[in-house]
């Protein structure tokens, strides 16, 4: 049975009745895990000459170098969910924040491939549990009526968090005449680029200290006062009402499990592999190409780094656009229909895209000459192509998984799906180096609109739409 055959509200509970004040703190600060996601991951875009100089790397190892972080990020969604369970969503958010810290740092002043590697993967890990925790934290505390909404603010902050990177990495690159020069204290810019990162984390650990733990792990560990005291901050009177709400639900589970994925009957349950395939589409439409590789991808076409570099600022601002009119609509369109709607815009403009980059004459060294409009006909389908990305399946993947499990297998569920996106966008990125020396950018985005294609197909043949659904009411 699909969740959206289920009651869509729980009418013990209106929703004048919560504290919408309150619930808007939680949001904003679970979303500052997003932030730093943003910006760990754009961070690495305007840093990609200065490793290749430091290092000494060719496409293979610097290819690795940025995407080690998503080995992290994969162990980290993976492993996210079962400690969030044992330990509590906040609990594992503000190790994390420690996490974030460390890598920033340590990618600052590494001086060789390994090490600069070991404190990516634990930003990755970090990066991997903010990424799955904090929109399921946010579904775990929000009204039903306007889940989507608050959930979906987690994509603006990644964007955001990206935005604020690309800025920086521009400035410092523009003050210091280049990535690879010399800027404060001797130190080259590209390390003063991960070193920035340490002012959010700052504020993300102590911001955590502020905010409850979520109210059905609570319930789930047994802890009915603190579960009440935090239901009654969220909904006031009604807190006994959804407590017996969640402890009905809870009664009838025994303890979450990676077994809960699986069907009584035999195999995996089909929520599971709705999961896996949506997070594993949202990156085979090549999208993080653009956010870690902006940069160069725009230099292969001809621009320079200085205009590269300002490309990108321009895309997560479009982005973050994007992500508003998203956070607007979610809830009054549905998920599947957004998600349709991007599968459809991102295989038109990486389908042009491709065209572009496939028929554009090839200079020395391997650069592209954009001539005539070509040029501005691949900026304006590349910008569009960001835009449709976070208008859809940048927020809305990671609303539905962090609300269409049901409670008992939410966790594994998670994990699972978490694991599966980030696996795919190690791949992604490890592959696009060796796939622009080898076949070049036309046959490369030739392949992500193949892949959106495929994920509409995907999503209208098995989706199912969580809108206005109490979390109480998920079925697997």
């Amino acid at each position: 049975m699909s969740a959206s055959s289920q009651k869509s509200a729980n009418p013990a509970i209106p929703d004048d009745a919560h504290n919408f004040g309150f619930i808007v703190l939680i949001t904003m600060v679970a979303t500052v895990g997003g932030f730093l996601f943003g910006f760990d991951s754009g961070v690495i875009n305007g840093t990609v000459d200065g490793l290749k100089q430091a290092f000494n790397s060719d496409s293979v190892v610097t290819g690795f170098n940025v995407a080690s972080m998503l080995l992290g990020c994969a162990v980290g969604a993976f492993l996210a969910g079962n400690l969030a369970d044992k330990f509590g969503r906040r609990t594992i958010l503000i190790i994390s924040s420690v996490l974030f810290a460390i890598s920033a740092w340590g990618s600052g002043i590494a001086h060789g491939s390994g090490e600069f590697i070991i404190y990516r993967l634990i930003g990755g890990f970090s990066v991997g549990a903010a990424s799955v925790l904090a929109p399921a934290y946010i579904s775990e505390v929000a009204p039903a009526r306007l889940r989507g909404t608050l959930s979906s603010i987690q994509q603006i902050a990644i964007i955001t968090g990206l935005f604020a990177a690309f800025l920086s990495n521009y400035f410092i690159a523009r003050m210091a005449g280049g990535s690879i020069k010399p800027w404060l204290l001797g130190f080259e810019a590209w390390r003063w680029m991960f070193w920035m990162e340490l002012i959010f984390n700052v504020l993300f650990f102590f911001a955590l200290l502020l905010i409850p733990e979520s109210p059905r792990y609570l319930v789930a560990a047994g802890k009915k006062e603190k579960a009440l005291g935090v239901l009654k901050k969220l909904m006031g009177n009604h807190a006994e009402a959804k407590y017996k709400d969640i402890s009905e639900t809870i009664a009838t589970d025994h303890r979450p499990s990676l077994k809960d994925l699986l069907n009584p009957k035999g195999g995996v349950r089909p929520i599971v592999w709705l999961g896996i395939g949506l997070a594993a589409f949202q990156q085979f439409t090549g999208i993080n190409i653009i956010f870690y590789y902006g940069a160069i991808l725009w230099q292969s076409a001809g621009f320079t780094e200085q205009h590269s570099l300002l490309i990108n600022v321009i895309s997560s601002a479009l982005s973050i656009v994007a992500c508003f009119i998203a956070t607007f609509s979610i809830d009054k369109i549905g998920r599947k229909p957004m998600l349709l709607i991007g599968s459809v815009g991102m295989a038109v403009t990486l389908g042009v895209m491709s065209l572009i980059f496939w028929t554009s004459a090839q200079a020395a060294g391997g650069s592209l000459t954009l001539k005539g409009i070509a040029g501005p006909i691949a900026l304006v389908a590349g910008n569009l192509f960001v835009m449709f990305f976070n208008f859809s399946w940048g927020p809305v993947m990671w609303v539905m998984l962090g609300e269409m499990f049901p409670n008992q297998m939410r966790g594994s569920g998670l994990a699972v799906s978490g694991l599966s996106q980030w696996v795919a966008n190690f791949a992604i990125t490890m592959t696009f180096p060796i796939m622009l020396s080898g076949i070049g950018l036309g046959p490369s985005y030739g392949i992500y609109a193949i892949f959106a294609v495929l994920s509409f197909i995907f999503v209208s043949k098995l989706a199912h739409e969580t809108k206005g659904i109490e979390l109480e009411k998920m079925v697997g």
